[in-house]
């Protein structure tokens, strides 16, 4: 992904705060002036440094989920360069505002982060491994694909570092660091054998000290309650400048002997917004029909290439005027209604955006409704601008006019469960185990971002194609804080009993483990090809059926994978239930598995049929 701040004079790439300090003196020390670095703790976050009165001050600048950047509690920027040029002319509650650049003397280029070295090549081999392309092919789909595969690469960039050893004891890591002369600051990095989780282990005095590294919800990495970060290779590389917390800092690693230093490379795991490849039709169901790129004599569409897939977003002009609140003139309205209910109707529309024009769904609030049901749109609205995923749809913006209207991406082919009973005869059941998979992907995010949707179900899972999915109606959703596992609602309402876990009918506790209970159910509604859950058991009928220890039976074309996964997400104890990540994780490895056999069978000219 190209680096938006990689084009201006006063950006020195990734260089300590005491570099930065050290480049500001040199430049005079006056009142505003700066200069712009790479941050070490965030995946495409920068460092601000600013000299105010003789003092430096450093402001960390994060990339915001839709792609914007701010300073904590600052307005958000389409880009580091506008960030600076708005602080040039409001401070806005920084030192002073930026008055004069620290631009980098002549012949000194960016200093690259340690990702920044090995990211191409990562790239490169995890595309060539994934879609086994070469040539010309590969270098087209390094350019579609690289953005998209970036951030999970740079999540498992440790595994190529000298300093990690994999799973090994607590007992071995010991050996290995006494191994040798035992300096002070020799470290390596475990990964220990229960949880999933890590520790550094460190020599100091002769002794080896081990840490253990926490991972928050938000998946930021951390040694005990010291300073956190995106991945564990920057957690390695601040603590290699200063030690906080450790004893001592990290100064030299030690090697895996397992690994020949030549053969270290990352394993490369399937990115979570990436479907295994696949044949398609000349054209998809929604009529759209992108450029394939050429393998041989066959044709594949590489994941991402479809423009439904991409955010209204995505191109940064866009983003320089996306606001919550639409102008109405900019805003079309159809009379075709797609949905209607208590609330309104949903009408079909049209959005202009500054270079394009997209296909839109209008939440329309009736005008009988009072304040109640507009500040719940209202919250409803809020709570989707935030989240930017291929699998949620994505909200546009309100508009305030002829009524209140919350404008949504467009999803034609409608919700899963009308979809799959109409073409029951149509769609095979491997195309059920997609959709559900980037059902998976959607909540695994949601679950990353503290979000709980409290409503998931094939109602709720509209279609763009037979191929595309995306999770929608956020009515009941809470953002949880950064410390919180669950949200415990002060009274009932008209809940969707049959899709809820029994610690929410019970408690009134609802969390992304909750969810997962409601993905289970609405796994069994797509397997079941719409068919609706506990048949016509009451909501009473339906929790005594649960604690009974009964659970609904795998539908009749259900693969005996999918209905076991089905049941760890019907486990009675909260806590003992699988997370979205698990959850993801196990719905991928088998959906990867099918799809091979599917593409294998069809290069062998084997004709396939809806199971």
């Amino acid at each position: 992904m190209p680096n938006p701040a990689a084009h201006l004079p006063f950006y020195y790439g990734s260089i300590s705060r005491s570099d930065a300090e050290e480049h500001l003196k040199l430049a005079g020390m006056q009142d505003g002036l700066f200069l712009l670095r790479q941050c070490l703790r965030n995946l495409g976050g920068y460092v601000l440094s600013v000299v105010h009165k003789l003092q430096f001050y450093h402001y960390p600048i994060e990339r915001q989920m839709n792609g914007t950047f701010a300073i904590a509690g600052g307005k958000a920027h389409c880009g580091p360069e506008e960030l600076c040029e708005f602080y040039s002319k409001d401070s806005d509650g920084l030192c002073c505002t930026l008055r004069k650049p620290c631009n980098r003397p002549d012949g000194l280029d960016p200093q690259p982060g340690i990702f920044d070295n090995i990211r191409d090549n990562m790239v490169r081999e995890y595309i060539r491994q994934t879609w086994k392309l070469e040539g010309e092919s590969l270098e087209l789909a390094i350019i579609s694909q690289a953005p998209q595969v970036e951030k999970l690469l740079a999540t498992t960039a440790h595994e190529k570092m000298p300093w990690y050893h994999g799973c090994i004891t607590r007992e071995q890591a010991e050996s290995r660091l006494y191994s040798g002369s035992q300096p002070d600051g020799k470290f390596l990095l475990r990964q220990r054998q229960e949880k999933s989780s890590y520790a550094l282990s460190l020599i100091y005095g002769k002794t080896v000290y081990h840490y253990r590294i926490r991972q928050d919800k938000a998946g930021k990495y951390s040694v005990e309650e010291g300073t956190k970060f995106d991945t564990l290779w920057q957690l390695v590389e601040y603590l290699k400048l200063k030690p906080d917390g450790l004893i001592y800092y990290l100064k030299e690693s030690t090697p895996n002997p397992d690994v020949p230093s030549a053969a270290m490379a990352p394993a490369l795991p399937a990115h979570p917004s990436v479907s295994a490849p696949q044949k398609f039709m000349s054209q998809n169901s929604d009529g759209y029909t992108p450029e394939p790129i050429g393998i041989g004599k066959k044709t594949r569409i590489l994941p991402m290439d479809t423009s439904c897939y991409e955010s209204p977003y995505s191109d940064p002009e866009e983003l320089k005027d996306r606001k919550l609140f639409l102008k109405r003139d900019h805003l079309i309205i159809d009379e075709v209604e797609l949905g209607a209910g208590n609330f309104g109707s949903v009408r079909k529309g049209v959005y202009r955006m500054r270079k394009k024009q997209i296909d839109v769904a209008v939440k329309m609030l009736k005008g009988g409704n009072g304040k109640a049901e507009r500040d719940d749109m209202m919250k409803e609205a809020q709570l989707m601008h935030q989240l930017d995923n291929p699998y949620i749809v994505r909200v546009i913006g309100v508009c305030d006019a002829e009524a209140l209207m919350l404008v949504m991406e467009m999803a034609s082919a409608g919700p899963l469960n009308k979809f799959l009973y109409t073409k029951r005869d149509e769609v095979p059941v491997n195309n059920v185990v997609e959709l559900m998979h980037q059902v998976a992907i959607g909540m695994k995010y949601l679950e990353e971002k503290n979000f709980v949707h409290r409503d998931l179900a094939a109602r709720n899972v509209l279609l763009v194609n037979q191929h595309y999915a995306k999770i929608s109606d956020f009515g009941l959703s809470k953002a949880l804080a950064a410390d919180d596992s669950y949200y415990l609602a002060k009274t009932t309402g008209k809940w969707p009993l049959k899709w809820y876990a029994p610690e929410c009918i019970l408690f009134r506790k609802f969390s992304s483990k909750s969810d997962v209970w409601s993905y289970g159910v609405t796994m069994w509604e797509a397997f079941s090809y719409g068919q609706k859950p506990y048949k016509k058991m009451k909501g009473p009928e339906v929790m005594a059926f649960i604690e009974g220890g009964k659970r609904m039976e795998c539908p009749p074309r259900c693969p005996p994978e999918m209905y076991k996964l089905m049941q760890l997400c019907w486990t009675f104890k909260w806590e003992d239930r699988p997370d979205f990540a698990a959850v993801e994780t196990l719905i991928r490895t088998y959906y990867y598995s099918i799809a091979v056999k599917v593409e294998e069978n069809l290069e062998d000219g084997v004709k396939i049929t809806p199971a």
